[in-house]
């Protein structure tokens, strides 16, 4: 650990931006604004931020970083060091892993494996079923960031679609419950009408017909009634459609919803029209879709119904996504390029920095209850990214960090570049250079 001084940044944080230093000492951040120099101690690395912003590191409540048992498609390694050249400082990944992450022992053997590996902070999910509640019901909620619930299509067992399970969890869960919602029998009718008139050779921008906006609203509609009769903390992943916006409320603080929503990078940036050029490269659960549905998530996010802005991170290699249609997977890495996306749609007037930072940094630890981390405030861990607003670079296969080897985003040129991402007071990325030997901290839960 050291001593760090930034000086004559541009912090954004809680709503604000100007210039000003912020000293680092040890893992936490020790002041911010003006630093006498008497307070400033000799053994201190000094960072000339002039014309730079300083930023609370990202918190990514969704990636999917394949470990274990998908390890060819990326791993906590690699794709936590993608996440902290993209100035992400902690994420909280997944379980439809091999085996899938549903006891609390395989949730232990994980965070032992990040203990080794991760670059940066992180924590896992513990997966429903639908005939695991008392596994969940044990995790323990300052440890566990939430419990993820399949309301929709996934691997194995992690389907939950009994009537009685699903009211036993929204009644019983002491964690927030993270849903991914899609309406099963929709998404089957669609797959058979489109199966009919194409055969197997179905274009691919058929794919938000088939995961329609239809079985999002239900789904997620449906999920919404349960937390409002059962008073669960309920948070919805990736929403995708103009028709879910009417779910939420943006009458009172996040700190005091019970039911909350997450949109992801590339609902925000990319439309149907993207299915042309992009193919299966953009093809997620739940898909992109109109120009319209993108729109009205944007204002959705800039009016606070919508709450965290993340990435479903969530790699397949280069063969697998060649595919046809329904031999594609679904998903896409995106951790190494979130922010400065988000940075570019605020470069292009779509929403302000200070509402980037929110619903980035802030937001999550609030949501979640992350102890100390997510603001630029005294006494809070010292998880920082400082980014060039005005250094334009353009995404290509030599600078994609992703195990899988690939972005949606390749070619494209963003405005904006992470120049240094801090993690604990330590500084993990700086301008392309790694800290190999450093490993993120377990997240811990103010519950």
């Amino acid at each position: 650990m050291s001593n760090i001084l930034i000086k004559n940044a541009t912090i954004v944080n809680e709503g604000s931006s100007f210039v000003g230093s912020l000293l680092v000492k040890g893992e936490i951040i020790d002041m911010t604004g003006h630093i006498p120099e008497e307070k400033i101690p000799r053994d201190v690395q000094v960072i000339d931020a002039s014309g730079m912003l300083l930023i609370p590191g990202v918190i990514d409540d969704q990636v999917h970083f394949r470990e274990p048992g998908l390890t060819h498609k990326g791993d906590i390694s690699t794709e936590s060091r993608a996440a902290a050249a993209g100035g992400l400082t902690s994420f909280m990944d997944m379980p439809n892993t091999i085996p899938q992450t549903v006891t609390n022992s395989l949730l232990r053997e994980k965070l032992e494996t990040a203990a080794l590996n991760s670059f940066v902070n992180y924590s896992f999910y513990i997966g429903a079923t639908n005939d695991n509640l008392d596994e969940l019901l044990n995790a323990d909620p300052s440890d566990v960031c939430g419990i993820k619930l399949f309301m929709g299509s996934s691997t194995g067992n992690m389907l939950v679609d009994n009537e009685t399970t699903l009211r036993e969890l929204f009644s019983k869960a002491h964690l927030p419950v993270a849903c991914h919602c899609e309406s099963e029998p929709v998404i089957r009718k669609n797959i058979e009408i489109y199966r009919q008139k194409y055969g197997e050779d179905v274009p691919v921008s058929m794919h938000p017909y088939i995961r329609s906006r239809e079985a999002c609203f239900l789904s997620s509609s449906y999920a919404v009634s349960l937390a409002q009769q059962y008073n669960t903390r309920l948070h919805i992943l990736h929403l995708s459609t103009a028709d879910e916006m009417k779910l939420f409320r943006n009458d009172m603080p996040l700190s005091q919803k019970r039911i909350t929503g997450e949109v992801c990078v590339h609902h925000l940036f990319f439309d149907e029209s993207s299915y042309q050029e992009k193919g299966s490269f953009v093809k997620w659960n739940p898909a992109i879709k109109t120009r319209f549905d993108r729109e009205a998530l944007i204002e959705g996010t800039v009016n606070d119904l919508i709450d965290v802005v993340a990435t479903d991170h969530a790699p397949h290699t280069l063969e697998e996504k060649s595919n046809s249609y329904f031999k594609a997977p679904s998903g896409g890495p995106l951790v190494q390029h979130s922010l400065v996306a988000m940075l570019e749609l605020w470069h292009r007037n779509v929403i302000s920095v200070e509402k980037v930072v929110e619903k980035m940094c802030h937001n999550p630890a609030i949501l979640f209850n992350i102890k100390k981390r997510g603001f630029i405030r005294e006494g809070y861990k010292a998880d920082l990214c400082l980014v060039n607003p005005d250094s334009q670079w353009t995404v290509s296969k030599e600078n994609i960090l992703y195990k899988c080897g690939w972005s949606p985003f390749e070619g494209m040129t963003f405005s904006s570049k992470v120049i240094m991402t801090i993690v604990n007071g330590t500084i993990v990325y700086d301008n392309g250079t790694f800290n190999e030997s450093y490993r993120g901290s377990k997240l811990e839960f103010e519950r």
